[in-house]
Formats: C-alpha cells, structure tokens, sequence
C-alpha cells in the first residue's frame, strides 16, 4: 500500500528576524518523520513560507507546535509587510501529495483547527476545501480587513470564527487569527518587471488573474463602479483561471512585482502565467525581466514549461531531465534575482533519498565499486547500464537529426523518437540499482534468525520471494533493452549519415545487455524452488534470446555505404 504523504506550507507574519524564522522553522523537525524541506523568508513582505513534509498524523502534531511557537515568538499588533495578513501563523494550507485525496486531507485540516482553537484560543476559518461554507472558501474572503480589522471582523455574527476565541482579547490582540486549509497544489509565483509602479503591476495582475477588475462606467481607474441587479460591482473578468494575482513593490529588490498564486497548475499552468504577464506588460510599455518561485515546485511544473517552450522553438523534447530544467529556468527567468538551485526548489528532489545511488557514481568511482571484493553491482547492474549507453547513444542520433540543416519539417519525427529513447534510458538506470537491491534482498534472506521452526518457515520464504524477484529484474533488463533496439533501428534508417556509426555501437550495447542479463536470469531461476515460475520466466527469457538473433540490420538510410551489422 502506498505511503499517505502531505505537505503543509504554513507562511508565518515575520521575515525580517533570522532567529525567530530559525526557531519557528525547526519546530517541525522535533517530530520524527517529519521532514523540513524549505524555509523561505521575505524581508519586504515581512513573510517566511515554510515547507514540510511527511505521514499526516504526524504533520499534524509539527504544524501544531509551529503554530504554537510562532503565536509565543510573533506580536502581530507590531507587525508590518507587504503581503495581506491577520495572524502570527497567517495560513496553514494542508496539501496531499501521494496515497491520500483532498478530501481525507481536508478531515486533517478540521483536526488542527479543532486543536489549535481549544488548545491555544487562537481564532480561525477554514478556506478551500476545508471551507464548512461556501462564502468561506476563499481566503480573502476570511482574510479581509487583515489583522487591523480582527476585531471587528470577530464581533460580527456573520464571521464568527470556525474555531477559537471569538473575542479580540489580549491574546488574540498578540497572536491574530488564521486560516486552515486543504488544498490542491498551489504555486507561489512572482513575475519581475522594469519598473518602479505598483499601480502599473496591479494592472498587469488585473488584466491575467481570474477575478479581472471591477467594472467603471468611463475611466476605468476612477470611474464610477458599475453594480449588478444585487447592488454588487460587476466585474471585467482576468484572461487566466485558477490564479489570484496583486501588484506590489519589492524594496529588497527595487522593483515591482506581480504575486500570483496559481491554485490549480491543470487549469493554467507557471509558463502560461508568465507568457500571459509578458504579453499584458508589453501592452503598457513595460517589459518582463524573469520571474521567481516561493517556496517549492512539483518537478512536472517545470518538465512542462521546458517542453513548452522548446515545442516553440521546434527542438527536440527528447533531452535529459536536467537540460528540461536548465531550458524552464532560462526561460521564465527564474535566475533573474538570485540563483535557482533545482535541489533546493524542487519537491521531489528535496524528498530523495541521502542513500547514494549506483547512477550517482562518477564513471571511475561505479568501475571502481565495480571490481571491488563485494559481489554487488554485478552482470545484471552493468547489463542495465550497458543497455542505458546503448539507447543513450540512439537517442543522440534522434536529437542530432531533429535540428538537422533542412530537416526542419521532421524536427516532430525525431523528437517522438528521442522522447521514447529517454524513456528506455530511464528504466534502465533504475534497473542498474534494482538488481543490486535485488542481489541484497537475497542475502538479508539469508541472514534472517532460523532458530524456530516458524523462524525457518518466514526465512526460506523471504529468500524465494527474493530469488525470484532478482530473477524478475535482469528479465526486465533483457525485454527492455531489446525493445530499445527499435530506437536505433529507426536512426539507422532515417538519421543522420553521419552519426550511422554511434546508432550501430547503440544496437551492439543493447545486443550485450541482452545476452548478458539472460545470463542472470538463468543463474537466478536454478536456485527458484517455484518450478513452474521458473519455467515461465525462463521460456519468455529465451523466446527474447532467440529473437535477438534473429535480428539482422543490413543498410541505413540509402545510403551507398551499408552498415552491415548482422547480429549474430
């Protein structure tokens, strides 16, 4: 069963004082399982955004104990900054990221409120999906009037809090209020601009955020609101959905900003927000200069401005993860103000394990590990990663011809085949480091106590269990590396003349990882005690060994020299 993650992403009211952002932030980490990802202050907007991560029970015992702190270390009633705020903990939105829905996360949410509000008297609302109605799903709704306005806010029967104090005390009057929730994804996002005017990044921010403007009868800055049949302004919708968006000045660095929160990045994504600002500001005589992320980003967030634009530019999308990344940081100009440092700013890197992996290696340290005395990486890991040099090479071809002189129109051909090439690559780099898990799945078998009977019984089934997973793994090898073969194939057909050689040193790896992880899987199946799993394995085993000689690859691409690579 998949492990039940969230995230929570409380902002706190204070981003000037290091030592009480430090003291707040590592709170969290006093709960084991809990892990701390980011902490990301704001001096002008005198906000820090933290980010942690773990099973729901246990973020919701961290995020309590922040709140709590953040209520003994933060005085609102001195607080000032930037961004709409009403409390020491100002929001506290509650984020499923795997094996849990928005709607169990929202039962989280109601259990910190609940607890914050009996356990430490601070008044709060539910917003988003833990909103109890509808008028309270929108922050800013539960946040209007800010702090400034708390106390008239909690004297009215219409916003009477969904937990805590409903009077501004003393208390209330040090620690403000704040909103719970449970929410999809959001993305913190600010756009950079050349000018000084906040007036002029509110009107950019108007012109994309869902909400628009109000409407005006005349001027549309001065003129007089236009009401609807209810008495309420009616409204010139934004170009984009799912985004909140305001202007602002940042004095830290000497510009306007437009702050988005982009709350469903399904509905509009970061590169949409970005090209949509860019076009707006064009339109009043302003230009966009980069753009930066609070806090964190899903990895897919900026997978997918990278094959945006480089489908504009017509280049292949069949290149690494890390030359996508570089590619979305230039692009949106996410180095514009300091630098963007992908391990620190994206999720799923922040959450990878600090166990160094056999990829990890540099060439000589995995040669090195290799020709050690330990028994593991052995023929099936170096099978994998022979096979990853193999379609690596292939995909180079694929990448090579896509922006060919005059190929222009076939950069779409290529880029299919690259992509796909990527794909191979990546199984079989997870695969080089399975067979070794697999490999020491067997001996953890073999070192389990056999004193009882039913101590026997769990060890002997542990080691078959094992066997025949690292029987499992170098098939997996074999079946993929062949597949891989069509990568060349195709490039030896139809890529470049010149790279006619590196496609066919692509079929000859992927020939040896073939045959050398049918090598494994026979060594691993004698030792199998399931005979007829055994069977079955190693009969689809050879079926893919047989085919591999069959496969003969005679002339590419009509080309006068042939490339005889008979694989034999």
């Amino acid at each position: 069963m998949q492990k039940q993650l969230i995230e929570c992403v409380p902002n706190i009211s204070e981003g000037r004082d290091s030592k009480i952002i430090e003291i707040v932030s590592k709170i969290v980490e006093t709960v084991e399982g809990v892990t701390l990802l980011d902490v990301d202050p704001g001096k002008a907007t005198n906000r820090t955004v933290i980010t942690f991560v773990g099973e729901p029970q246990l973020v919701i015992e961290a995020a309590f104990r922040l709140i709590k702190k953040a209520a003994e270390l933060i005085d609102m009633s001195k607080h000032s900054g930037e961004h709409p705020r009403f409390g020491a903990t100002d929001v506290c939105p509650l984020v499923p990221i795997s094996g849990i829905s928005l709607e169990e996360t929202a039962q989280y949410a109601h259990q910190l409120g609940e607890r914050v509000g009996k356990e430490l008297g601070i008044p709060g609302y539910f917003y988003e999906n833990a909103a109890r109605e509808e008028k309270r799903k929108n922050l800013a709704n539960c946040r209007s009037g800010e702090y400034e306005g708390l106390s008239a806010k909690l004297s009215d029967p219409d916003w009477k809090p969904d937990f805590g104090s409903t009077q501004f005390n003393n208390d209330v009057a040090k620690t403000g209020a704040i909103a719970i929730s449970a929410r999809d994804f959001l993305i913190a996002y600010n756009v950079n601009l050349n000018t000084t005017s906040t007036r002029r990044a509110n009107a950019i921010a108007f012109d994309i955020r869902e909400a628009g403007r109000i409407k005006r009868d005349g001027n549309p800055i001065t003129g007089k609101k236009i009401l609807d049949a209810n008495g309420e302004p009616e409204r010139v919708p934004g170009k984009l959905k799912a985004v909140k968006g305001i202007g602002w000045f940042i004095d830290e660095y000497g510009i306007a900003q437009i702050s988005y929160n982009l709350t469903n990045i399904t509905i509009t994504s970061m590169h949409e927000a970005f090209d949509e600002s860019c076009k707006a500001a064009l339109t009043r005589g302003i230009r966009v200069t980069g753009s930066e992320i609070i806090g964190l980003i899903p990895l897919q967030a900026m997978l997918d401005a990278a094959d945006y634009y480089l489908i504009k530019q017509k280049r292949s999308l069949g290149i690494s993860e890390s030359e996508k990344i570089k590619i979305a940081v230039k692009s949106l100009g996410l180095d514009d103000l300091k630098p963007f440092h992908p391990e620190e700013k994206i999720i799923e890197y922040m959450l990878e394990n600090d166990k160094k992996k056999l990829i990890d290696f540099k060439l000589n340290d995995f040669a090195d590990e290799t020709a050690g005395e330990s028994m593991a990486p052995g023929g099936g890991s170096i099978s994998a990663y022979v096979g990853a040099l193999g379609v690596s090479l292939g995909t180079m071809v694929a990448n090579l011809s896509a922006h060919k002189a005059g190929w222009d129109e076939r950069w779409e051909f290529f880029s299919d085949w690259a992509i796909k090439g990527q794909e191979y690559k990546e199984q079989l780099l997870f695969l080089v480091d399975e067979d070794t898990n697999a490999f020491n799945k067997i001996i953890d078998g073999f070192r389990m106590p056999k004193d009882t009977d039913l101590e026997k019984k769990i060890r002997l089934d542990a080691i078959e269990n094992a066997t025949k997973y690292a029987t499992e793994i170098p098939f997996k090898v074999m079946e993929t590396s062949f597949q891989s073969m069509e990568i060349m194939q195709a490039m030896l057909k139809d890529g470049l003349k010149n790279s006619l050689s590196d496609a066919g040193v692509g079929v000859l790896c992927a020939r040896a990882a073939v045959i050398g992880a049918y090598f494994n899987v026979r060594i691993n199946a004698k030792d199998i005690k399931d005979r007829d799993f055994a069977t079955v394995i190693l009969n689809k085993a050879a079926t893919i060994y047989k085919k591999l000689f069959l496969l003969s690859i005679h002339k590419c691409n009509g080309d006068v020299r042939v490339l005889n690579i008979i694989i034999i």
